[in-house]
């Protein structure tokens, strides 16, 4: 048990500095140890959310701690530093609770360590608010500041943004209409523009894709955006890099020569499709019917368990039960082979019940691109 008292100044928004006088008495329940500590040290504070109510913060400092042994005729003085973390919780702006652990080892030495805890309360003084910047220099501290990045000698609100008299979105000093009427849809200008049912920024009477997605990315037509020209939509693009000519799934990525079904299972000993492998097929069938002439084997797999054609027998019956899903939902029939490899051509460990489970699939395997 013991106290702390403590003098410090904030550098900024995030850094301060204190200088500490620390006292306490070890009770060492009459093994003989019994001690008492008198430490001065100092210690940097990293500060997070200074200006709210609930300020978490890091610290690291030096200290001198003079170790007096009450059994014996015995002084240290010990050269220590210390880590810790704490919080200040601030119902004003001025007064806090603060609560502190620091962790104190000794630099060399015996290497002494013990950890220190704390409960207090911080008063500020000085002649004004607590520490606060304004890194944009518009007036408005970092702490209220909505708009940090303001361009220099723009004038701006309370909030630290620029005024935006007529509320239609376009800062004054880019509004070339500045007074719009309440509701009005404008351009970048400021000033109002057409009808536009989709909201895309393309006029409906020039927009040649009148029912684009709210959010999606157009071109000038109105049309969404297909920056890598892979025919699919930027904003369904899941590999918005696809090179000029590879041909791509219904999410834009390269068709590899083997499409894996993940999700598709079936149920035991059985060729029946369980429930969650349909939206994987859809999308499958969705791949095949854009890329109309891709010529497909749907490959079944198993495991080891099992007589091995008895396992070859349920690999193709499984391969052609996702034959027919594809073709169900619009895939050409006419394009897909069905094999069943059975046990034969594992990708993990049988001896294992994960390997054993990423064994028993079926895959799509191009035959003809």
């Amino acid at each position: 048990t013991g106290f702390s008292l403590a003098v410090g100044r904030g550098l900024n928004d995030k850094f301060s500095i204190e200088g500490f006088i620390h006292s306490a008495s070890l009770d060492a329940d009459g093994m003989g140890f019994d001690q008492d500590h008198l430490e001065f040290g100092v210690n940097g504070l990293l500060v997070f959310n200074r200006a709210g109510w609930f300020s978490p913060y890091l610290l690291g400092g030096l200290s001198n701690l003079q170790t007096d042994y009450k059994t014996i005729d015995n002084e240290d003085n010990l050269l220590t530093g210390s880590v810790g973390a704490g919080v200040m919780l601030s119902p004003t702006e001025r007064f806090a609770l603060r609560l502190q652990y620091r962790l104190r080892n000794e630099l060399g030495g015996t290497e002494y360590t013990d950890q220190v805890y704390s409960a207090g309360f911080q008063f500020g003084f000085g002649g004004g608010p607590r520490v606060s910047s304004d890194s944009d220099n518009d007036g408005v501290s970092n702490s209220l500041d909505e708009c940090p990045n303001t361009a220099t000698g723009v004038i701006v609100g309370a909030n630290g943004c620029e005024l935006d008299s007529d509320k239609d979105g376009v800062v004054d000093r880019n509004d070339q209409c500045p007074n719009s009427k309440p509701g009005a849809r404008v351009d970048a200008t400021g000033c109002e523009i057409k009808l536009d049912s989709d909201r895309d920024g393309v006029a409906d009477d020039i927009d040649q894709c009148p029912r684009t997605p709210a959010g999606a990315s157009v071109d000038a037509d109105g049309c969404e955006v297909d920056s890598d020209g892979d025919s699919v939509v930027d904003s369904k693009d899941r590999c918005p890099d696809t090179k000029a000519g590879v041909r791509v799934d219904i999410r834009g990525c390269e068709i590899k020569d083997v499409i894996e079904l993940p999700g598709v299972n079936f149920a035991t000993n059985s060729d029946e499709l369980l429930g969650g492998s349909e939206q994987v097929l859809r999308d499958a069938a969705a791949t095949l019917q854009k890329n109309n002439d891709l010529i497909v084997e749907i490959a079944g797999h198993t495991d080891s368990d099992g007589a091995a054609e008895y396992n070859a027998s349920l690999s193709e019956r499984r391969a052609r039960s996702v034959r027919n899903f594809l073709v169900e939902n619009g895939a050409n029939g006419a394009n897909l082979t069905v094999r069943g490899y059975g046990e034969a051509q594992p990708i993990a460990d049988n001896s294992t019940v994960e390997g054993k489970a990423a064994n028993r699939r079926v895959e799509l395997r191009l035959l003809q691109r």
